[in-house]
């Protein structure tokens, strides 16, 4: 019998999967709970079957809602004749001098301040404005074509990506406590800005105004929609070039919040199975240039995922191997490019069970991180498709949990390249099934791999919450992520791949283990996976363990997502 569970992401709700993929979910009703069959499997090698009586667990159900939909503009009008709920100025300190009668100098705030007879400058100097970052002042006023206008700080300049997605989320921050429907933004000064850094800046303003808007309300049993239904951009040029860029920022966007969807539902919810069948869903969605395969237990034994099925083998809820695969409408292949994401959509640590404070173990959820990017990224590039690329997506998909079958420490797995791997911590369970997930990968005969993992700890320490490592043996795949992350705004760091650490992974009975010591642990891992990769094919991995998470919101960022999707592009183009 088929685990009953319930379709997720809002922007996918109106598909159904191909039935020759994978059965297709039913939402679970109110009542009446299913019992489910379960196959069981020992180490990846031997299968026994068993069956455990389970209801599906705590009668949670994701509310339907409306995809997020808001038309963006460029527009080249004069500020003053706008109509509208509200007018944001974007504004940096040196816009915010004054004469020496407390007239602003900046044109756009001087026009704005002789229409509203001086009140802007008022209101600034009253509430000590001065354009640092962070900072807004909103005023309402009468008698004008817009309802409000608000000052919101850039900060010292305003060349940044990160600057102008932070004014976008300021723009809709304001815009819901205003309950604002249509909202125009324009920089003070935008003089001197080349045509790349206005479809950047633009770009990053309409990013950071749809994703802050977005609010995921699946799981409250109240919750308001959100208002703002139109957002035009004053001043930074108009014409095609601008218009197919924020067509673009409306079809990245719709993969982050994917990707915010999959983090943010819970692991009683979201079980490999139900990642499976969103994953199955965008091969429905855009079959005319994605294909999807779900492999199941036996298939993955065939393959011989021994490293991938002894994680699996503790849950009643069986794994899921996912494989997209994207290709062009028409037109010749010149790159094939792979990208692989951690799917553990829950990791209690196994027999090394996560303890103690700061194990976090309420949050791991969100240890399919990796993969709510990838599938992000398939949902994107399903919608803008691009020529000249063939991209693999590719999840090995199961839980890290503890029972009688599960893997224990001092066990010994088998890879699908043959590899031997002794467990010395159940808890460093991801590497275990990127291993045989990067083996599958290179099969498929790409050139080029990013992986991305929640991998460790040890990236946090290293790098903070806001930051993601990068790990590579290649300079000029190294190049082209941080100058994709340089356009999108997330942030990258480059870590040494130190060989000679490699000594501490040595396995006295088998190839290797799976974890060294504790220093330079995100190294040690990083040169885990790199054994599992054919020495043809470019690869790096990133660690995304801190930003896939903001603590402050409690929710899931979406990381990788735009990353990814801006250097396929690249590699398109």
């Amino acid at each position: 019998m088929a685990a009953i569970v319930v379709s997720l992401a809002s922007s996918l709700l109106s598909s159904s999967p191909s039935s020759s993929v994978i059965t297709k979910l039913r939402p679970l009703p109110a009542l009446n709970l299913p019992f489910v069959s379960v196959p069981s499997y020992f180490h990846g090698r031997k299968f026994m079957a068993r069956t455990i009586t389970r209801a599906t667990l705590g009668l949670t159900r994701p509310v339907d809602i409306e995809p997020l939909k808001i038309s963006f503009a460029a527009k080249d009008v004069d500020v003053i004749e706008w109509k509208g709920d509200m007018l944001a100025v974007g504004v940096t300190e040196k816009d915010m001098s004054k004469d020496d009668n407390m007239n602003f100098e900046n044109s756009i705030l001087k026009k704005l301040d002789s229409q509203l007879g001086g009140l802007l400058s008022q209101a600034s100097s009253e509430e000590d404005f001065t354009g640092r970052a962070g900072q807004s002042t909103i005023l309402r006023l009468p008698g004008l074509g817009f309802k409000r206008v608000g000052l919101i700080g850039l900060g010292i300049q305003s060349s940044s990506v990160a600057a102008f997605r932070g004014l976008g989320e300021a723009v809709s921050a304001a815009a819901k406590a205003a309950q604002a429907s249509n909202v125009a933004v324009v920089l003070a000064s935008s003089e001197g800005l080349s045509a790349e850094c206005k479809l950047n800046t633009v770009a990053a303003v309409a990013s950071g105004t749809m994703l802050g808007i977005y609010e995921d309300n699946r799981f409250k049993s109240e919750s308001k929609k959100p208002t703002l239904t139109a957002l035009d951009i004053i001043g930074l040029g108009t014409g095609p070039d601008l218009e197919k860029r924020l067509k673009l920022v409306q079809d990245v966007c719709s993969g982050v919040i994917l990707g915010k969807e999959l983090v943010n539902a819970p692991a009683n919810v979201l079980t490999p199975g139900v990642l499976a069948e969103e994953a199955s869903k965008i091969g429905s969605m855009y079959s005319d240039v994605i294909t999807a395969k779900i492999l199941d237990v036996e298939q993955c034994q065939e393959l011989g995922m021994g490293s991938y099925l002894g994680v699996a083998a503790a849950s009643a809820n069986p794994p899921h191997f996912i494989h997209l695969c994207y290709k062009p409408l028409s037109g010749p292949v010149k790159a094939k490019l792979g990208l692989v994401g951690k799917g553990l959509t829950f990791d209690s640590g196994g027999y090394n069970i996560k303890t103690g404070p700061g194990c976090s173990i309420e949050l791991m959820k969100f240890d399919m991180g990796g993969s709510a990017a990838v599938l992000g990224a398939a949902k994107a590039i399903g919608q803008i498709k691009p020529p000249g690329v063939e991209v693999h997506f590719i999840v090995a998909a199961c839980e890290n949990l503890i029972s009688g079958t599960g893997m224990r420490p001092g066990d010994i797995l088998t890879a699908s390249n043959g590899k031997t791997i002794e467990v010395n911590n159940t808890d460093a369970e991801g590497r275990l099934t990127l291993a045989d997930a990067l083996i599958y990968a290179c099969n498929q005969g790409v050139e080029k791999v990013i992986d991305l993992a929640t991998l460790t700890g040890a990236c946090i320490v290293a790098l903070g919450p806001s930051i993601a490592g990068i790990f590579t043996p290649s300079d000029d795949l190294a190049k082209e992520v941080l100058a994709a992350s340089d356009v999108t705004g997330e942030k990258l760091w480059r870590m040494p791949l130190e060989e000679s650490y490699w000594e501490s992974m040595k396995s006295g009975v088998a190839d290797m283990v799976n974890t060294g010591g504790r220093p330079g642990g995100a190294i040690t891992a990083a040169l885990f996976l790199k054994q599992f990769v054919d020495e043809k094919v470019e690869w790096l991995h990133m660690d995304i363990a801190g930003p896939v998470w903001n603590e402050k919101k409690r929710a899931a960022t979406g990381f990788g997502v735009s990353t990814l999707v801006e250097w396929v592009l690249k590699n398109s183009s």
